[in-house]
């Protein structure tokens, strides 16, 4: 770990991840779009050995970190993917081997050294000797200096300080990702909606869209005013819009705990405080994203992490703690007269837009999808603090793998302690890269008893952030959890999708657009251990396994051309690696409901010739999705469809249940009563103008061409 952010980028050139940019560049898509193309390249150096066994397909991926040094408007450098690798993630939390503060090698074992101390606190084993309880009492001594260190005067974070009429955050870097970001009208909306809100320059195309995006937003419940080591103080990242000179639109989601703050503030009637800090230990970023047990404070996670208490001092304008290392604080209040969220301009009884709020984004998402515009509090600007020469920190989202995966990687493994504490069942579980995190998560048991997977898929659904996961595969301890095509494998050879497919409703994430409602949809869970007796679900019995399709080689191939062959279809693959029990379909719709009349005539094929008849999953997906790279294909399957409207089920000739999902992009007109579609989002891409101009200057960039 490294106390400062100067620290970890000097860290990080001589361990070889970093690249300067001295070419002048744009805050406005230029520097995202290299960061996106640079985070699909091969990492300059590989991580752990634990990393390697844990991602085997993507651990080698991420690119280099990059220090833009002169920026279009601004006199600050700007960095980004600096955590988006493995092995720069392990740099981050301490997880490098150093001599002479060169980073030399890794730790074999990498986050799981992070684990192993975690699951030492959370299930302590009594010593049976005084000198277990003498190296017991060596374990536990470091506790005591991970609380927060608050210093008496100013830190460095307030070398420069901007107060008042001083104040203006446009003269930060802050990046615009996308080329639909910050404009309502391009997703469906009324251009104007924002005119006429004081201090909001709505029609100005230079501050369009752009987002503070790698920032830890710090807030305290209205209960702990004027307490000076405040309980409830909260670490999140959230997204934040800037709107003007003085003025950003503050984004939680209504899950989050600063979101739960400001309602709390909402009910007392006062502004909320809030202080934005970029930078600071390296450590600050992740801690700001880990998924906590309800009553541990991030900065408590970032102290344990750096090893020490993180340096915290006053802010100047409101009454909260900042980090003292910090780069750079926005501090000011959010407006608690804004309304909720779910206010559609479009509709006629939505009523006015209200006081102290802005209707927020769009905002290209982790989802790979542009999030859609809603209703969000005004954040008033009352001091921006920096060092001298500051360094402003930032990152993109998107289709991944971009650096937020390695955060989310991370997560996975350091948690896995305390979620095996909450779910002991859980031998191991990995998230893999098609579901973006909320999507999918695959879980590892040691299977014991009838139903045994139904159990943990219940009691994941139940487990924290966990709870937002849309689809669960939970295989046996003779699979590698890690390796994705043999979870998939595992699918088609034990999931009958007439009994071993689990159905609930519930919440999920608020960034699911095929979700039927805000942040509530179905969730499955795919039983894919063998089966014993006690098993028999729905009147199906136990006997032999629903073995992959197969048979032939040639007659399957035939197969996939006569799907080939249907209506609208442009490419069709069923992987011999997934066990040929996914059969990957591409259509090019031009009509509501075309993905249910592909599935139609896809049950209506005779199947001669093969073992066990049609795949056991069927994933229709649209123009967007490449079927030949699986991946690809289940990304789409998880971000475009809710099993309750999309799913369908049909029986072959030999009366083996089937499933079929409709993963193609949505409108209203694919929905039902029960179960409608929401505006529907693009996918992300660069535009057209910008990759030329990336294209064209790419060599002077001087980052190289990875792979």
């Amino acid at each position: 770990m490294h106390r400062t952010t100067r620290e970890f980028v000097d860290a990080l050139e001589r361990a070889g991840e970093l690249r300067r940019v001295p070419a002048r560049v744009s805050p406005l898509l230029e520097i995202a779009a290299i960061a996106d193309r640079v985070s699909k390249g091969a990492a300059p150096v590989g991580p752990s050995d634990s990393a390697r066994r844990d991602d085997p397909r993507f651990f080698d991926r991420g690119g280099p970190a990059l220090l833009f040094e002169s920026v279009e408007g601004s006199d600050m450098p700007v960095l980004i993917n600096a955590y988006g690798s493995y092995r720069r993630m392990e740099m981050a939390l301490g997880c490098a081997e150093t001599e002479g503060g060169v980073v030399g090698s890794f730790h074999e074992n990498g986050f799981e050294d992070i684990a192993a101390r975690i699951a030492g606190l959370v299930k302590p084993q009594p010593p049976r000797s005084a000198r277990e309880a003498l190296a017991k009492l060596r374990e536990f001594l470091p506790l005591a200096r991970i609380a927060p260190k608050r210093m008496k005067g100013m830190g460095a974070c307030q070398e420069v300080v901007f107060v008042g009429d001083r104040v203006d955050v446009r003269r930060l870097p802050i990046i615009r990702c996308w080329p639909l970001d910050g404009d309502p009208a391009s997703v469906g909306y009324p251009a104007g909606v924002n005119a006429g809100i004081p201090g909001v320059d709505h029609d100005d195309e230079s501050i369009r869209g752009r987002y503070i995006t790698l920032a830890g937003v710090h807030t305290i419940h209205p209960d702990d005013l004027g307490n000076p080591k405040p309980s409830s103080h909260n670490v999140g990242m959230y997204r934040v819009q800037l709107l003007g000179r003085n003025r950003m639109a503050m984004h939680w989601h209504m899950h989050h705990d600063g979101a739960a703050h400001w309602r709390a503030w909402k009910r007392r009637g006062g502004r909320m405080p809030v202080a934005i800090a970029l930078g600071g230990e390296s450590v600050l970023p992740y801690a700001a994203t880990c998924p906590l047990p309800p009553g541990i404070s991030e900065l408590l996670m970032a102290g344990f992490l750096n090893h020490a208490g993180i340096r915290m001092c006053r802010a100047r304008t409101v009454p909260l703690w900042v980090p003292a290392s910090a780069e750079i604080v926005i501090e000011g209040y959010v407006s608690s007269e804004a309304g909720g969220i779910g206010w559609d301009p479009r509709d006629p009884g939505a009523g006015p837009l209200g006081a102290g709020a802005v209707f927020e984004g769009p905002f290209g998402d982790h989802t790979g999808f542009y999030s859609m515009p809603d209703r969000y509090p005004i954040l008033e600007v009352t001091a921006v603090t920096h060092r001298r020469d500051p360094i402003y920190p930032t990152t993109i989202v998107g289709l991944p793998p971009q650096e937020d995966y390695y955060l989310g990687k991370a997560t996975e493994r350091i948690m896995l302690p305390l979620l095996k504490t909450i779910v002991h069942d859980i031998d191991d579980y990995d998230l893999p890269l098609f579901g973006a995190f909320h999507n999918c998560a695959a879980i590892r048991i040691d299977k014991q008893y009838p139903l045994h997977a139904r159990r943990v898929m219940h009691a994941v659904w139940g487990a924290g952030q966990m709870s937002w996961t849309k689809n669960i595969f939970v295989v046996d301890d003779s699979v590698d959890v890690h390796d994705t095509r043999a979870v998939l494998r595992a699918a088609a050879t034990h999931c009958d999708p007439g009994r071993d497919i689990e159905r609930v409703h519930g919440p999920l994430d608020i960034l699911d657009h095929a979700a039927p409602r805000l942040g509530a949809g179905t969730k499955l869970g795919f039983d894919c251990t063998p089966k014993i007796a006690g098993e028999e679900v729905g009147g199906v019995a136990v006997g032999a396994a629903p073995a992959a399709t197969g048979g032939d080689e040639a007659r399957i191939e035939a197969y996939v051309d006569e799907v080939r062959a249907i209506e609208s279809v442009e490419d069709a693959a069923l992987p011999e690696d997934l066990g040929r029990g996914w059969l990957l379909v591409r259509i090019r719709k031009t009509r509501p409901c075309q993905g249910k009349a592909v599935i139609e005539a896809i049950s209506a094929l005779r199947c001669e010739g093969i073992e066990s008849g049609a795949p056991a999953f069927t994933v229709v997906v649209g123009e967007d999705a490449d079927v030949r790279r699986f991946d690809d294909a289940l990304f789409h399957w998880c971000a475009n469809s809710d099993a309750a409207r999309d799913a369908v089920t049909f029986t072959t000739e030999s009366g083996a249940t089937r499933i079929a999902f409709d993963a193609t992009p949505k409108t209203e007109d694919d929905g039902t009563d029960a179960e409608p579609v929401r505006a529907w989002p693009p996918i992300l891409r660069v535009s057209e103008e910008v990759a030329r101009r990336v294209e064209e200057r790419w060599a002077d960039y001087g980052i190289g061409e990875g792979d």
